[in-house]
């Protein structure tokens, strides 16, 4: 704008800004057929599935109106007949209503009891034991164990794992040169678990006393005594209590000792059970060059989780979800899956967990044979009849034919994906068509807090409730990964609109979350 107050206008740039907006417009009108098309598509299947899904329901209409309409039709002379009919077949009424009591008796009898997850807690460690890229290179770098083309591939993993500055590694690594030893890796296993432990009895009120089943699973750290007598020691739980101490079961064991708690208050009457999984770094840091053996330094970290389990109808008022299926699936008998995670000593003689090259197409197919058990278990009946009639085609037609993925987002509404790395997420979001806030807890646990191992899918989950998107109701998916090789699935019900828990492991951060995560 000249003083005169003329504006000026640069024609050539105006020209080309309009041959630009037009050229957009003409972009959009050509696209414009194909986004339609994909919207009545996905209008048409989800109006499938309502049909389908509701069709008994509509069936059972029109008999309920007729049946109506007879019944409004029957005068009193009627129902007198039908009373004296009755009368006459005294015996029969007699002996039905018995077998109709029988019957309902041994079915109250020996249904599965209902098991309630009354509350858990994450352990969140204190902020000395961060280890930001900057300080974990240094420290790599400092301990004289690695050489130059093992720093860069670190720094190289990292920088792509999706994990952020904040993430917590052991007091014995923060060390210069690092000290692991037994004492340590004690110290370590004693923080984590009598930290998350200390917190859900203070949340929930249980005394330690009151708790008749016990289940820990750590993968590589068993000592003697166990991390169960550790625990049992500390709290003082009664003599009588039914501990179990897992090992070497990789990081989907917090699934198995949840279905292992479940199976035992089938048994136990009127009982809590207390879940704590956790893994231990201190003695299992790797201090060799094999690349595949590295991978692990990179993405595990500090993390423990401990969750209360009751049988108590009385506690279905307070609890907060429901234990609705447990799917284990276990591909150990095929020799690649069996060592594709395997723990082994380099050819110095340094032990590490070394990471095969096919981990993604193990995990892929385990997945697989998961998703097919639970499939039947959770899906709405218009997806298992798309799945089961693409799969007949396929069979008796053509071969050629793609398998029919079930939209597993009609059956859940939220999805804990163990966050084992950015590459384990990348994969189930495409396979399973996933959206992104549906892996957004995952994604988020990683970054903030990494591969926390068995107990990351609890960190997902309160990551969900500090958000405020749990509500009664609403499925959850918890799916986890582990050494073996095993893909293993929980499903839970939300009984009540679920808040955080007290102290939980996102209480000051979460406002800054979702972070964007760079490619």
């Amino acid at each position: 704008m000249d003083p005169s107050g003329a504006t000026h206008v640069d024609t050539a740039n105006a020209g080309a800004g309009a041959v630009g907006a037009v050229g957009v417009r003409i972009q959009q009108t050509r696209r414009l057929p194909d986004f339609l098309q994909s919207v009545n598509l996905k209008y048409v299947k989800l109006g499938y599935h309502y049909l389908i899904s509701n069709l008994l329901t509509l069936c059972f209409i029109p008999l309920i109106i007729v049946t109506l309409i007879e019944a409004s039709q029957m005068n009193l002379n009627d129902i007198r007949q039908l009373w004296l009919h009755l009368q006459y077949n005294l015996l029969s009424v007699v002996i039905c209503s018995a077998f109709l009591v029988f019957g309902l008796t041994v079915y109250i009898m020996t249904r599965p009891r209902p098991i309630y997850l009354v509350d858990y807690s994450c352990y969140r460690p204190p902020d000395q034991l961060k280890a930001p890229y900057g300080s974990f290179m240094e420290h790599s770098r400092l301990n004289g164990n690695f050489d130059d083309s093992s720093l860069e591939f670190q720094r190289k993993i990292l920088e792509r794992s999706g994990l952020g500055e904040e993430t917590y590694v052991p007091e014995a690594m923060h060390q210069i040169p690092p000290t692991p030893s037994m004492a340590a890796a004690r110290e370590e296993a004693e923080q984590v678990m009598f930290g998350a432990l200390d917190n859900l009895f203070a949340n929930t009120n249980v005394k330690p006393k009151d708790i008749g089943v016990l289940v820990v699973n750590c993968s590589l750290f068993n000592p003697t005594p166990s991390l169960s007598a550790m625990i049992v020691n500390k709290y003082k739980l009664r003599g009588n209590i039914r501990s179990f101490n897992l090992g070497g079961m990789g990081c989907s064991a917090g699934v198995i000792a949840v279905d292992l708690a479940g199976e035992l208050l089938q048994v136990h009457r009127n009982t809590y059970a207390v879940v704590v999984s956790t893994e231990n770094i201190t003695q299992n840091w790797y201090f060799g060059n094999k690349k595949s053996m590295l991978i692990p330094n990179c993405l595990f970290r500090v993390g423990c989780s401990a969750v209360l389990l009751s049988n108590k109808a009385m506690d279905q008022r307070r609890a907060k979800y429901k234990l609705v299926h447990v799917v284990r699936t276990h591909r150990g008998v095929d020799e690649k899956a069996f060592r594709c995670v395997y723990q082994e000593q380099d050819d110095n003689g340094k032990t590490g967990v070394s990471l095969s090259k096919d981990l993604m197409a193990i995990a892929g197919g385990a997945l697989k044979t998961n998703i097919t058990t639970l499939g039947p278990l959770v899906l709405p009946i218009s997806e298992q009849l798309l799945f089961f009639s693409t799969l007949l085609v396929k069979k008796l037609f053509n071969e050629n034919v793609k398998p029919y993925i079930p939209d597993f987002k009609l059956a859940f509404d939220h999805f804990c994906i163990h966050a084992g790395g950015r590459a384990v997420i990348d994969e189930l979001e495409k396979n399973l068509q996933l959206l992104p806030i549906h892996v957004e807890a995952s994604r988020m646990t990683l970054h903030r807090f990494g591969n926390t191992s068995s107990s990351s899918i609890w960190y997902e989950l309160a990551y969900i409730e500090a958000k405020g998107r749990m509500h009664k109701g609403n499925r959850v998916w918890q799916i986890a990964f582990g050494s073996g090789f095993k893909c293993n699935s929980a499903v839970w019900q939300a009984l009540r609109n679920v808040k955080p828990s007290q102290n939980g492991p996102w209480k000051d951060c979460v406002h800054k979350y979702p972070v964007k995560i760079l490619a």
